[in-house]
């Protein structure tokens, strides 16, 4: 009997709580925020204190103004609209952020609570805090002309057809001109566009280049290295920049009822193990890829790691249920030890829409 009775004061308490939450998750939003996270992209710690600026507004009849503003470092000062709102008056919140704090990248969580029931909001702003440096020398190994980088090229890293990538990279002028931003001028393809953020850079000091690539106007899928050209009219500065990319093909999310409709690349088998092999002898394997969906699969690209590889297949389009063969042709000829071949798959299989096929040997 005690049990009973225990078993339902725990039922009650449940069904209490349970309703209470409920309660909460109906109370209308009172206050929406145009955005809650604001990228301050890369800071050199010579710009400064950076500011993000977030505006909200009040939607119901209710009056409201900010209560309580809290943020988890010290590295931030918030100002807001101390005013009372009424219904569609709108207000602001600035964060300044001061670069010297920390160094790298940064995520700082601010929290907003207002008078009003429901109306706390969690807001956020990152970026990356570069230092100075203490040894020019030291840190711009890469030369170009009298401009000084960190790294022989610019990896763009994953880039996606839906919205162009954007990088910030340091130059350091070793020169004796200043780099004015306007006396900038730019050569390489239309899917590639350089921009200098800093309006000028002294003489022995750095400032900002801005890369963007933009992947779906590049029209093609896998790994990419172009060579850009930029000159400085005033300075008399020309030089050449590598640009890395490996572009992939964006699929918005979908249901997961879809989840057996859409269309489904396999491979048969996923990697290939050839075990000793000659380097004179040239090894031709097949590989099944077949359509596990009910929708048409695409074979978009097939792409290698290495000139030794040569990839054929008889067709790129598949009905569901279909397969055809992938025939591997690989010339281990120069080669010696233990090899491995990357071959990538590109498909609008919204899943997996790169697959990585390997090829192992041991080239005696």
């Amino acid at each position: 009997m005690i049990r009973i009775e225990k078993t339902l004061a725990f039922l009650f308490v449940l069904l209490f709580i349970t309703q209470v939450t409920l309660a909460q998750d109906t109370v209308p939003q009172r206050v929406i925020w145009a955005v809650n996270k604001v990228d301050l992209g890369t800071i050199l710690e010579e710009q400064g204190p950076q500011v993000a600026e977030f505006e909200f507004t009040h939607t119901q009849d209710s009056l409201y103004y900010i209560e309580t503003v809290w943020s988890d470092c010290g590295c931030t000062d918030v100002e807001y609209t101390r005013d009372t709102l009424v219904v569609g008056e709108s207000g602001k919140l600035q964060v300044t952020y001061d670069p010297t704090v920390g160094v790298g990248y940064f995520s700082r969580m601010i929290i907003v609570k207002g008078n009003l029931q429901g109306t706390q909001d969690t807001l956020f702003i990152e970026g990356n805090a570069i230092p100075r440096s203490s040894n020019p020398e030291r840190d711009y190994t890469t030369r170009k002309g009298k401009l000084g980088f960190r790294l022989e090229k610019v990896n763009m890293g994953e880039v996606f057809t839906n919205e162009p990538k954007l990088k910030a990279v340091e130059v350091y002028n070793f020169g004796e001109d200043i780099i004015y931003k306007d006396s900038l001028m730019f050569g390489g393809p239309e899917y590639i566009q350089v921009s200098q953020l800093t309006d000028s850079i002294m003489p022995n000091d750095r400032g900002l280049l801005q890369v963007m690539y933009d992947g779906n106007m590049k029209g093609d899928l896998g790994y990419f290295e172009d060579r850009i050209s930029l000159n400085w009219q005033d300075s008399s500065s020309f030089i050449h920049l590598d640009v890395l990319a490996d572009v992939f093909e964006y699929y918005a999310p979908f249901a997961k009822d879809n989840l057996n409709v859409v269309p489904q690349l396999v491979l048969d088998p996923k990697e290939i193990d050839l075990s000793k092999i000659q380097a004179s002898e040239i090894q031709v394997e097949n590989v099944v890829l077949r359509n596990a969906g009910r929708q048409i699969l695409e074979i978009k690209k097939i792409q290698g790691n290495c000139d030794c590889l040569r990839l054929e297949i008889p067709k790129t389009t598949l009905d569901p249920g279909e397969m055809i063969e992938l025939k591997v042709v690989f010339d281990p000829k120069g080669r010696k030890g233990i090899d491995q071949r990357n071959i990538y798959i590109f498909s609008n299989d919204p899943v997996n829409p790169v697959q990585l096929l390997l090829l192992k040997s041991r080239v005696e």
